[in-house]
């Protein structure tokens, strides 16, 4: 059956992927907006009201993305090998600073760039300029006039794992470097182990539980990431004249994709898994606001309200690409191949979104 489908994915991979990919986020943005699901919203959760049920809600969305990606890897459905996380080059430093960029800037933009999206499907105006900006930073920070600066200061900081007799970053192929167990095993007990560290620290606390919504979130979100690496791994042909990448969710990079594809469609043709799931989210967020009566268009509410998403908008686009991925594409996407540089990443976006809060909270404070 999978080979079947694989054989028709392949005959037409721009139609099926664009198609699935749109609906993909769509029910993305869908989700995200209904159950009001927030990375930074909740990183402030917990420091402001001791609420860890949407922080949860992050990380069962991690391990059943997880999950669904191993089990995809395993019965040859994805190479998930081939993905950018899984790289031999492990850049530790850009992982950090990235991650710590990204979640500081979050703060300041209201929401990391899933969330932006969101809302301004549902008329944020204020959203929509923020995914502008951060695009324009990310596209000057992979190739444009910060490009030079960031080869400069984190290019020397790459650590060649094939030095090491490692052919990827990922955690079994590291935890095997130091137990002497094939790459297999080592990647099944990493797996069983995060996985099981995961659920149990969301499923022990019974507000977590008893709350439909936040299970709802965790659940819905990680089998969206899990179908983007099905649909991508179906259509990737090593043989194709433009091979479809192995990818799944993950909105920084994609967001300037989207804006290079508005101003040069007639040059670049049908649109790509990272273009089509920013649509996607957009509409989801529309259906969503739709949905619960909530359609409207909001502005800034002064100059430093403008000033402070800007701000936010620019380090997300910086910090995006330095971590190569944001609370979505590393913290879900890049988590599920369990590439170390994701986890390292993961943890600096929250302790940048700490910071970030904690920052915010003073400024707010001088203003009283």
């Amino acid at each position: 059956m999978i080979e079947n489908l694989r054989e028709m994915v392949v005959e037409d991979p721009g139609f099926y992927v664009s198609i699935v990919g749109l609906a993909i986020g769509t029910v993305f943005g869908f989700i995200v907006y209904v159950t009001n699901f927030c990375t930074m919203g909740s990183i402030s959760d917990i420091l402001n009201f001791g609420d860890y049920r949407r922080f949860r809600s992050w990380l069962l969305a991690a391990a059943v993305a997880i999950i669904g990606t191993t089990y995809l890897k395993n019965a040859g459905i994805a190479d998930i090998n081939s993905a950018m996380y899984l790289t031999p080059n492990f850049n530790w430093l850009a992982n950090i600073v990235g991650g710590l960029i990204f979640g500081f800037g979050m703060v300041f933009s209201g929401g990391c760039v899933s969330r932006n999206l969101v809302r301004a499907g549902a008329g944020d105006l204020r959203s929509a300029l923020v995914l502008i900006v951060t695009g324009i930073f990310g596209y000057m920070t992979i190739g444009g006039i910060i490009g030079p600066l960031r080869i400069s200061a984190f290019g020397s900081t790459v650590v060649d794992l094939t030095d090491y007799n490692l052919e990827s970053q990922s955690a079994g192929s590291i935890l095997s470097l130091f137990t002497g167990f094939d790459a297999t095993t080592a990647n099944l007990a990493a797996m069983v182990v995060i996985v099981a560290a995961l659920l149990i620290y969301c499923f022990k606390d019974s507000s977590f539980r008893k709350s439909a919504t936040h299970m709802f979130a965790g659940f819905g979100l990680g089998l969206c990431v899990v179908a983007g690496w099905m649909i991508t791994g179906l259509a990737f042909d090593e043989f194709a004249d433009q091979a479809v990448p192995i990818a799944s969710l993950t909105f920084v990079r994609p967001t300037g994709d989207t804006l290079e594809y508005l101003m040069r469609y007639t040059a670049l043709g049908a649109p790509g898994f990272a273009v089509v799931t920013v649509a996607g989210a957009l509409l989801g967020g529309f259906l969503g606001a739709l949905v619960r009566g909530r359609l409207s268009l909001i502005t800034f509410a002064n100059s430093k309200d403008t000033v402070y998403n800007m701000f936010g908008a620019s380090l997300m686009g910086i910090g995006g690409v330095l971590a190569l991925g944001c609370t979505v594409g590393q913290a879900l996407s890049g988590f599920s191949t369990l590439a170390v540089g994701s986890m390292i990443t993961f943890i600096f976006i929250v302790v940048g979104g700490v910071i970030g809060v904690k920052y915010m909270e003073r400024l707010i404070m001088a203003d009283v």
